[in-house]
């Protein structure tokens, strides 16, 4: 009767170590990975501060357009006429 008991205490004992080791090695896990997403998410953050804006091209459709004369000219394969 004893040894049953103690048997039986130690492996309640055993499994507590076991499922609180599995928990902390979850844990750890865990952690790491958010630090990495947090890494990756403050490197692209900067990146993206970092890069240029790109400049929207908008004709001013407001100011007079001035006199241009068509550029023409041949560059061996035929006559290229710019208005």
């Amino acid at each position: 009767m004893i040894m049953q008991s103690i048997r039986t205490l130690l492996l309640t004992v055993a499994g507590i170590a076991f499922t609180l080791m599995a928990f902390v090695f979850t844990a750890s896990l865990g952690l790491a990975l958010a630090g990495i997403v947090s890494v990756l998410m403050i490197g692209s953050a900067i990146s993206a501060r970092l890069s240029p804006k790109p400049v929207r091209a908008r004709a001013n459709r407001d100011a007079p357009r001035p006199a241009r004369e068509p550029r023409i000219w041949n560059d061996g394969r035929g006559t290229i006429i710019d208005l």
